[in-house]
């Protein structure tokens, strides 16, 4: 009788330690996954505020550029005797 227990014991404790071993395995996968996620969600995230950046500054020349002309014209107006 206590052979046979042994032996389903040990049977338990190899099986749980597979499983354990499996569980650490599954663990640590999940992890890499999460990291490379992350990462690539920064990325995203750095390239939109890049992005967004040049956009504002693109805005901002061209209402530059727009306050230069508009400044040019209202001369030529004034020389020419129109403003």
């Amino acid at each position: 009788m206590m052979a046979a227990d042994e032996n389903d014991l040990r049977e338990t404790i190899i099986k749980t330690h597979q499983d354990v071993q499996w569980i650490c395995r599954s663990l640590a996968q999940m992890e890499r996954h999460d990291a490379a996620t992350e990462e690539r969600l920064r990325a995203l995230e750095n390239w939109r505020s890049e992005r967004a950046g040049e956009e504002r500054r693109e805005r901002g020349t061209a209402a530059w550029a727009g306050g230069v002309v508009g400044g040019i014209v209202a001369v030529m107006l004034r020389a020419m005797g129109w403003g």
